[in-house]
């Protein structure tokens, strides 16, 4: 995981809740730490790490995450084991 991960994760877990990460970010955060994406139909993807998968819609037409999708990234990222910075 590198710096930008890093900072993209302490955004994830900041309160209040963020509604500017860029999806983007958090997509590749996903990535970083071993979970891979499988792309839908339109714009769902589904995130899956193991047995564990959750699914997303990307933001569209803007790029930023609303929060409960940053909420939703957080609760996944959590139950994989991926914790606080």
């Amino acid at each position: 995981m590198n710096s930008k991960h890093r900072k993209t994760l302490e955004m994830i877990y900041s309160n209040p809740i963020s509604g500017n990460i860029k999806w983007k970010r958090i997509e590749s955060l996903f990535i970083a730490v071993g979970c891979e994406i499988v792309e839908g139909k339109g714009s769902r993807i589904t995130v899956v790490y193991g047995t564990d998968k959750v699914a997303f819609h990307r933001p569209h037409p803007r790029n930023e995450a609303l929060r409960y999708r940053v909420r939703a990234a957080r609760d996944f990222l959590t139950m994989i084991g991926v914790n606080k910075p």
